[in-house]
């Protein structure tokens, strides 16, 4: 049986974990940006990581390696400022082709600590081995005050459903390189993640909360799914940058679609009770409201052009 066929890496992801031993100082295991492990009365530990492969996630005729040591640490750093927390010490394994230059290898980590200086990350181990490409992996250890722990699984019916900046520019940029054509690339070869005081503000405002990785559709999907709740997503309040909405145009394409579908745009969903919008307005205002969390059987539904849609899902590994 494929993958594919069992319904994806999410899919995937249940099927592997599902005999993974219980502990009582595991707070929060598979199921969101970072485990959540008990560490001081109060604090806890989060933990993440992530993979990166080269002709899947980089190519070299588009990354430079500064470009790619950058966003091997901003993809992390954005899942731990995802949970409200501050990152702070990294372990990097990486496989390298017999051929790869070490001049390569200089720029990759001057991207990886120029990425780290700016999140105050400190880069303390790792592993290194031979293989046919190039993979890379960073493993991220952070820590969060136990009062301002997001989960995605804390939204509640009522909840504004809200996203920092603004979405599809990493697809965007992805769509012109592939199409050979000049324009807004700069999102798609160096993403740049919200800083854990902007996660931290947020986090005292907010229920839930994810990070943009597969797109807005898919992150959703899952606050949803891990709440128990459904939600409403008006398309026309999606935030699109001028030079997505010029991309989207050029190639022939919805906008829309590049912030609901195309992910790796590392802002934050959450979720936020009415009453504390002004709170936090007071606080952070680069963030626009999209939707509203709604009871379960309401379902998952987007707003477009006056019809209710279902709201799709985004990248999936293994289905694309």
């Amino acid at each position: 049986m494929k993958i594919s066929e069992i319904g994806g890496e999410f899919a995937l992801i249940r099927r592997l974990m599902s005999k993974g031993e219980s502990d009582p100082a595991i707070i929060k295991g598979v199921g969101d940006d970072c485990a959540v492990l008990e560490y001081t009365a109060d604090r806890y530990l989060v933990v993440t990581t992530d993979m990166m492969v080269e002709n899947s996630h980089f190519a070299a005729q588009w990354f430079t390696p500064f470009q790619v040591g950058k966003k091997l640490m901003e993809v992390n750093v954005s899942d731990v400022v995802a949970m409200g927390g501050v990152p702070r010490f990294a372990f990097i394994s990486i496989a390298l082709t017999r051929d790869t230059e070490v001049e390569y290898l200089d720029e990759l980590y001057r991207g990886i600590y120029a990425s780290g200086e700016k999140h105050g990350v400190h880069l303390i181990g790792g592993d290194t081995t031979h293989g046919n490409e190039i993979v890379l992996n960073l493993a991220l250890i952070g820590e969060v005050e136990k009062g301002l722990l997001c989960l995605r699984s804390d939204a509640r019916i009522g909840d504004l459903i809200c996203v920092t900046g603004t979405l599809g520019g990493n697809q965007a940029g992805l769509e012109l390189l592939l199409a050979g054509r000049s324009g807004h690339t700069i999102e798609f070869l160096e993403p740049r993640c919200r800083s854990a005081s902007e996660g931290s503000v947020i986090a005292r405002h907010a229920n839930a909360m994810i990070d943009v990785s597969d797109g807005l559709g898919s992150e959703v999907r899952h606050i949803c799914e891990e709440s128990g709740v459904g939600a409403r997503i008006d398309c026309e309040k999606i935030p699109l940058s001028p030079e997505v909405i010029a991309a989207a145009l050029a190639l022939g394409k919805d906008p829309y679609d590049f912030a609901l579908y195309g992910g790796e745009d590392f802002e934050l969903v959450f979720t936020v009770p009415p009453a504390k919008l002004a709170g936090l307005k007071e606080e952070f205002s680069d963030f626009s409201v999209v939707g509203s969390v709604v009871p379960k059987e309401e379902g998952m539904y987007l707003i477009k052009n006056n019809a209710s849609i279902d709201i799709g899902r985004g990248y999936d590994h293994f289905t694309e």
